[in-house]
């Protein structure tokens, strides 16, 4: 498997941002791939989707959003929100000279993702929406809101995968002890002082401090962003069966809304699919075939 290029660019507010950047395969040009991650996540979640779409002859930027990754934490815990956070994207694209992509948007990368077609629509020329849409279930919001900006004590690798297993083996019930093991290693850094969590713990007060403004705010009115995003442009819904952040309700809704949207539910999968199940990988498969 090609190893990606670490590549950098710098927001409008001066953050040292990084992505990873994947080439493309020999064959026909088509548009890029912008890979955009949840929470408290980074770029390493897509350390298998990203090197499979490529094989199909598209680039994948996969990005760390600011303070997460290895992306700049910023000094002002306020500005870690999906706005904030669509502006670094149009920087990059800026920068690195790209007018197009489809992106790819896992729970917080897909409000993002949203945010952007209402901002900057001509950027965006289909969207896959993993575990996410316009509306957000508040058992799922209080459970984020319970462990994001913790810092559980661990002193080993197998301690890190036993953390990633308690806080997501619900969701996630088939992965295998060696999928922790990876699991952990996307989500942990190993430093001088021990293992951490791989984003800024100041993520978490924007919950405290302007809870309208968390990525997953259940307070604002997203439907016009989703309505944005779905109008004349290819547009795929990805959803864990027993998710608790987009809630089958929500999902029926904006598949009403949006007739031409294409959908796969993962089956025994909660929030948020990894896009490794056999079922979601086959659905983009799909969706990037017919897509520019």
């Amino acid at each position: 498997m090609t190893q990606p290029a670490a590549r950098t660019w710098t927001s409008l507010d001066g953050l040292a941002l990084a992505a990873l950047d994947y080439a493309a395969c020999d064959g026909s040009a088509r548009l890029p791939v912008v890979c955009l991650h949840g929470l408290t996540r980074n770029a390493k979640d897509f350390e298998v989707v990203a090197p499979h779409i490529a094989a199909q002859g598209r680039r994948v930027l996969a990005l760390d959003v600011r303070g997460r990754g290895n992306s700049a934490w910023d000094p002002n815990p306020l500005n870690y929100n999906p706005a904030t956070y669509a502006g670094d994207v149009i920087a990059l694209f800026e920068q690195a000279g790209i007018t197009r992509a489809i992106f790819v948007g896992t729970s917080m990368g897909g409000l993002i993702t949203m945010t952007l077609a209402a901002l900057r629509p001509d950027m965006i020329c289909g969207a896959v929406l993993n575990d996410v849409g316009p509306e957000v279930g508040a058992a799922g919001l209080a459970r984020i809101g319970g462990y994001v900006g913790g810092a559980p004590e661990v002193s080993s690798w197998a301690e890190a995968a036993a953390y990633a297993r308690k806080t997501n083996g619900e969701a996630l019930p088939n992965l295998t002890d060696a999928d922790w093991e990876r699991f952990a290693r996307r989500i942990f850094r190993q430093t001088e002082a021990g293992f951490v969590l791989d984003y800024d713990p100041a993520i978490s007060e924007v919950f405290r401090i302007a809870p309208t403004a968390a990525p997953a705010a259940a307070a604002v009115d997203l439907w016009p962003l989703f309505g944005a995003l779905a109008t004349a442009r290819p547009i795929l819904l990805v959803r864990g069966e027993t998710s608790d952040i987009l809630e089958a309700d929500t999902a029926e809704r904006m598949s009403l809304a949006a007739p031409h949207m294409a959908r796969v539910d993962i089956p025994g999968v909660g929030h948020a699919p990894t896009l490794e199940e056999p079922q979601a990988l086959a659905a983009i498969d799909a969706f990037l075939a017919d897509a520019p």
